[in-house]
């Protein structure tokens, strides 16, 4: 919800880049419950003077001498006569003409690296471009947010229904090469520019994955992006399930329109859906927890670097009439926690899943006049009741894991698993033929005649050619069958349900 620069190069708390043009658009018209006021959002907006005070100096003659910059009369930002020195010592003496820059891009790149802050970020033009771009339209890529931790490449959470998350990638999964390149001590900017392409053109992922051994190698077709993050349905006994993908520019206007829709079709109770939702902009989670927060309750907190404490209150003119449970999971984060953690302390709205991400810093972002930009971290947010979530997460009220088959690595239909096999790869498919209900009756990873046998099972079930091997259509079937138990076996959404009778009774 940072979190970090990301695949979608999506704004995460970036409230400076909600367009103006939102302010004139016509508002969806609510029914009495489900109301929504035009928020006048003030943004912490922390001006990094030395950055453009270094860029300037940059412009100075070659060959001379580095000058303080005069403000006044006075010798002023003198630390930066180092810096002058080495860009004229380099200039004059390098043994290749220096792409100047290049040069300049690196030493704002490296004053920001040296933060070792993994949610503040120098972009170029092509990327700041990127940037802004996908923050309230389609882009193409594969659907997944990242962030640079500890010299790796994260992944924070796949988009729902994106190639990212068809091919199996998890949160937490650690991001090793692309196509084959060593993304090793690359920043997430650079991470995203490698990942990111056209629409049906492939990007091979290695990746490294907690509790599994080995590296997995995961092809992913690109694909257009659409930025549609709310998805609305009606469940059982008059309970509507709600997920918010992603916090883009439309989203509390999506989210009205749909709760709209499902109060025509009986909704008496809602479960929301914040599970790997990666966060957005600042503006759209402040407007949505207002919904679900009596007016005046607090939303969260914001503290500088000064310890300044400014409060950012519910300015809802009514509560919804129906009861509500949130759904969490280690891939809600950012904005999702700030939703989460609002309804939570402020609404009494009881938490189901798991601890969510951690992030509990607010971003904001500059451009430069040559159309780059520089995205850095300005304070602390803080939960109603004054927690910093940051690194810890919130503990849902009731704590539902999915089932270990849900973690299970991904399988390549390149890959040809027949009668003899011995490998990883063979226990992961007699894990999911299992989980499928073939159970081979053994899963240490040798492809034995039961293992045939089986396969041949789901084979003729699937009307597939009965080769008793797994590979092609077969893996590719397994995958789908798993991808849908997934969906339709949800603990988490069971318990979710549950708990929402007992509130509405």
């Amino acid at each position: 919800m940072n979190r970090q620069n990301v695949e979608v190069v999506k704004a995460v708390d970036e409230q400076n880049q909600v367009q103006e043009q939102e302010q004139n658009e016509e508002q969806v018209k609510q029914p009495p419950q489900i109301r929504m006021k035009r928020f006048n959002f003030i943004i912490l907006l922390v001006v990094l003077v030395f950055l453009s005070v270094g860029i300037t100096a940059f412009a100075l003659s070659f060959g001379k001498e580095p000058h303080p910059v005069v403000i006044g009369g006075k010798s002023e930002r003198e630390e930066f006569n180092k810096l002058y020195k080495a860009y004229d010592i380099l200039k004059e003496g390098y043994f290749e003409d220096l792409d100047e820059g290049k040069v300049i891009n690196g030493a704002i790149n490296g004053m920001i690296q040296s933060l070792d802050d993994p949610y503040s970020a120098y972009m170029d033009e092509e990327a700041a471009k990127q940037f802004h771009h996908s923050v309230s339209s389609s882009f193409e890529g594969i659907g997944a947010e990242i962030q640079e931790k500890d010299g790796h490449i994260v992944i924070v959470s796949p988009l729902k229904g994106s190639p990212a998350e068809k091919a199996g990638l998890k949160p937490k999964d650690l991001v090793l090469m692309v196509d084959g390149k060593s993304i090793q001590g690359m920043s997430s900017t650079e991470a995203v520019m490698l990942i990111r392409g056209e629409k049906g053109t492939k990007v091979e992922l290695t990746i490294q994955r907690p509790g599994v051994e080995g590296t997995i190698k995961v092809p992913i077709i690109r694909d257009e992006i659409p930025i549609e993050t709310v998805h609305g349905e009606m469940l059982e006994d008059g309970i509507a399930k709600v997920q918010i993908t992603t916090f883009s520019t439309n989203t509390s206007k999506e989210l009205v329109e749909t709760l709209n829709g499902l109060q025509k079709k009986g909704m008496k109770g809602l479960v929301l859906d914040l599970r790997q939702n990666p966060g957005g902009l600042l503006e759209q989670a402040v407007a949505i927890s207002s919904m679900f927060v009596p007016e005046g309750k607090i939303l969260f907190k914001v503290e500088d670097r000064n310890g300044n404490v400014k409060e950012y209150k519910s300015e809802n003119e009514g509560n919804p009439e129906f009861p509500l449970v949130v759904l969490i999971d280690s891939g809600s984060a950012s904005a999702s926690e700030i939703l989460a953690g609002a309804v939570k302390e402020s609404a009494n709205v009881p938490l189901v899943g798991q601890k969510s991400f951690g992030k509990g810093t607010v971003q904001t972002a500059q451009d430069f006049p040559d159309g780059s930009n520089v995205k850095f971290t300005t304070a602390k947010w803080l939960t109603p009741k004054g927690n910093w979530i940051h690194k810890k997460g919130i503990q849902p009220d009731y704590k539902v894991d999915l089932p270990d088959y849900v973690n299970l690595p991904y399988l390549d239909p390149k890959l040809e698993l027949k009668l003899g096999s011995s490998s990883n790869e063979v226990k992961t498919a007699q894990q999911m033929l299992a989980a499928l209900g073939f159970n081979p009756g053994r899963t240490d990873g040798f492809y034995d005649e039961q293992t045939v046998k089986k396969v041949k099972e789901f084979q003729a079930a699937n009307k597939l050619p009965e080769t008793g091997a797994i590979t092609g259509d077969t893996t590719q079937k397994i995958i789908e069958k798993l991808q849908e138990k997934i969906i339709k076996d949800d603990p988490q959404l069971e318990k979710a349900v549950e708990v929402l009778k007992k509130e509405m009774k």
